[in-house]
């Protein structure tokens, strides 16, 4: 009997403490803060993620050893995993490719005092070409190709020198575009037949076209003469005699590459009118009842493109601008929007960034939490469906690139011949952090709302974005924290997750978009000071 008895209270106190502890789990996870996700309210779909090959490509791609430049782009292209889970690269989907206007074969004369500024040219002065030119870029190409980058973007900001009024890559006027009378036809040739052979000669097909780039700007020498790069303003009644020149001629020789317009300087030239220049206003311009509406040109894309410069600081503007862009882009049916260039130059202060501005390289998680939050706002208030960084390698103390360059002494330099055959190079917390966006955020996924989010009022803590996979069945969450303090939620998904497991790829101080472990019963833990992504499978 006294057996019995102590079995039978050992086996009561088992099963009781067994219940209170399935009650206690239950409980706790019926506090949670909840993610709201409803797969039924799609939002846009995404084009995907990408970055610049201007100009430091063209250095690194010719001249470094192999084995760097192969290590630099699994970093920006790979979509490969380690024996770990974690993934070797960011996955960029959209690679830039810049048809340079020939000021590096005017060497010094060009005006363009920095030569990692200046650019080759495909087209000869004689009018001829050269496929061999920009041997580095198209390096860089081939390495976006054979690692799966899915969308390629050729872009140009000048006319061929031969083409322009000064002979130069920057203008000499400050409105209207830079380019000889009657030129125009002979631009729009050289871009159309220079995307038409590297097409047929580097196996690469050119899925869009940016014929123009910032021309709210002037783009001229300062007082001494010199330019920092090139570039040409133009009015849109100029844009809109090049991209009609340019559909004709893709259209011509069936071509299926697509013309993007827009790469407005800052965002609220796309909505409105600045200047009474004719060179903002631009979705009622091109896609309003105007003379120079675009809509019924073939091959140009539904989507205008701008540049998030001078509209993130304070975060109230930063939410304000996105509003009135979304607002407007709305009113034009199955318009969409691009984000197609940033990178810092705004004055934030020593609390946002290292060094307060964007002078003083950092590779730590306080630029890219910075960042960050402007691409959630970009895509959940703007409803942006592509977000691209302005260049991907940068050599300059500043913060421009997704992967640093140096010679091992300093944080970079702007001097000639600084790193132009060999250096070394740096990751930072933004590549991995805009890798949360790119490696796992697909083109053609969907996002969907995030029911109980309100993007005016999460900017300083909390952000998340979802996104789903109609083909694989698969949710993707990212989710930014720029608090002190981890987070724990509970999902709320319209539709059951599959095993109800989670898995996360983490950005943070200690960790590169490295893998988590799987994560149970629909519990969503997001690390202090990190972007998060989590991945996982709807029924």
């Amino acid at each position: 009997m006294k057996v019995f008895k102590t079995t039978t209270i050992t086996l009561f106190l088992f099963v009781s403490l067994f219940f209170i502890s399935c009650v206690s789990k239950k409980n706790l996870n019926s506090n949670l803060p909840q993610i709201k996700i409803d797969l039924n309210q799609e939002l846009q779909t995404m084009d995907g993620f990408g970055a610049s090959d201007a100009w430091r490509c063209q250095m690194v791609g010719k001249n470094w050893p192999l084995e760097k430049r192969n290590a630099i782009a699994d970093l920006l292209f790979s979509q490969e995993i380690d024996k770990q889970g974690n993934p070797k690269g960011i996955g960029l989907s959209i690679w830039r490719f810049y048809l340079g206007a020939g000021s590096t074969e005017q060497g010094s004369n060009s005006g363009i005092t920095d030569e990692w500024r200046r650019s080759e040219c495909f087209q000869n002065p004689d009018g001829s070409y050269d496929w061999n030119k920009q041997e580095g870029q198209r390096w860089f190409l081939q390495a976006a190709k054979n690692r799966g980058v899915e969308k390629f973007l050729a872009f140009t900001i000048s006319p061929p020198v031969q083409m322009t009024i000064n002979g130069k890559a920057f203008s000499p006027q400050k409105q209207n575009m830079n380019i000889k009378t009657r030129m125009l036809p002979n631009y729009a040739d050289f871009l159309v037949e220079t995307i038409d052979n590297l097409q047929r000669k580097e196996g690469i097909t050119f899925d869009y076209l940016s014929p123009i780039n910032e021309p709210q700007w002037d783009w001229m020498a300062g007082n001494n003469g010199q330019a920092s790069q090139e570039g040409t303003p133009a009015t849109n009644q100029e844009i809109y005699d090049f991209t009609k020149l340019l559909s004709d001629r893709l259209n011509s020789k069936s071509l299926k590459t697509e013309i993007v317009l827009g790469e407005a300087a800052i965002i609220n030239y796309l909505y409105e009118n600045v200047n009474d220049e004719n060179r903002d206003d631009q979705i009622n311009a091109f896609w309003g009842l105007t003379g120079t509406n675009i809509s019924k040109l073939s091959n140009v894309k539904n989507v205008i493109t701008g540049h998030s410069y001078f509209s993130v600081w304070p975060i109230k503007d930063q939410i304000a601008y996105r509003e009135k862009l979304n607002s407007r882009v709305k009113q034009v049916q199955n318009l969409k929007y691009w984000q197609t260039e940033y990178s810092i130059l705004e004055q934030p202060g020593e609390t946002e960034i290292p060094g307060g501005s964007g002078h003083q390289r950092d590779l730590g998680m306080k630029t890219a939490l910075f960042v960050a939050r402007l691409m959630h706002n970009d895509i959940a208030v703007a409803n942006a469906s592509s977000w691209q960084w302005w260049t991907a390698l940068t050599r300059a103390d500043f913060k421009d690139g997704l992967i640093y360059l140096d010679d091992g002494t300093n944080n970079g330099s702007m001097i000639d011949g600084y790193c132009k055959n060999d250096g070394f190079f740096h990751d930072s917390k933004l590549l991995w952090a805009f890798g949360n966006y790119s490696r796992f955020v697909r083109p053609g996924m969907i996002r969907v709302k995030v029911s109980n989010q309100n993007e005016k009022t999460e900017s300083e803590k909390i952000m998340i974005t979802a996104y789903k996979d109609t083909i694989k069945k698969r949710i993707v969450i990212v989710v930014i924290n720029t608090d002190d303090s981890p987070r724990t939620y509970k999902l709320n998904l319209s539709s059951p997750l599959d095993k109800k497991a989670l898995s996360p790829y983490v950005t943070s101080e200690n960790s590169n978009l490295k893998r988590g472990e799987i994560l149970k019963n629909n519990k969503v833990e997001i690390p202090a000071k990190s972007v998060s992504t989590f991945i996982g499978n709807y029924k």
